[in-house]
């Protein structure tokens, strides 16, 4: 055994060790390994679970695009539901109207006076509707000619509207918020008749 003692110093002394002096550093390093290897499996444990992580908000985003594109598509489908449910009231006022025309009546200038109140009280609310919804009538008469507004039919001489105001309209013309919906068809003043 003494033997093998010096050869090993000898060894030591040359840096020929086969053998590791102290047994708690073999284990060191052989955990040194194990902990590399084993981090190196929770770093793709990781990367895996951020792979799928991101691929499931990745599917939840395209669910979320998917129902907004649904319920647009559903909203445009209905979007007039409100107007035309309010226009409901002008056609049930008519059928009124109608109803009384078409009443017997002793005198018949009451019954004609009975409907035009009716159609003028229809009228005043399909116009408060109209307005509700952000549809207002366009100002013509006596208003200098705006070409995007009005439409000239003719010209005419007139001595008491002054030359490109309008003098009379034949059409209403409407706007809904900012967009023209009908322009107002009108008669404009060529200025005051010129004699001969």
């Amino acid at each position: 055994m003494a033997d093998e003692e010096k050869e090993k110093e000898l060894a030591g002394k040359r840096g020929e060790s086969d053998t590791v002096e102290n047994p708690d550093e073999a284990v060191t390093v052989e955990e040194a390994e194990t902990s590399q290897e084993s981090e190196t499996e929770v770093l793709q444990r990781d990367l895996a679970d951020t792979r799928d992580q991101m691929m499931r908000i990745a599917a939840e985003f395209d669910n979320f695009k998917k129902r907004m594109e649904r319920e647009k598509s559903k909203q445009l489908k209905y979007e007039g539901e409100n107007i035309l449910r309010d226009l409901l009231t002008t056609v049930d006022n008519l059928d009124r109207a109608i109803e009384q025309g078409s009443a017997a009546a002793e005198d018949e200038g009451k019954k004609l006076q009975a409907m035009v109140q009716g159609v003028e009280l229809t009228r005043k609310g399909l116009v408060a509707t109209l307005e509700r919804f952000g549809v207002e009538s366009l100002e013509a008469i006596g208003m200098p000619f705006n070409p995007d507004e009005h439409d000239a039919l003719t010209m005419e001489a007139s001595g008491d509207v002054a030359a490109n105001h309008v003098l009379r309209e034949f059409l209403r013309g409407y706007r809904f918020k900012d967009r023209i919906l009908r322009h107002a068809q009108v008669v404009v003043s060529s200025g005051p008749k010129k004699s001969a």
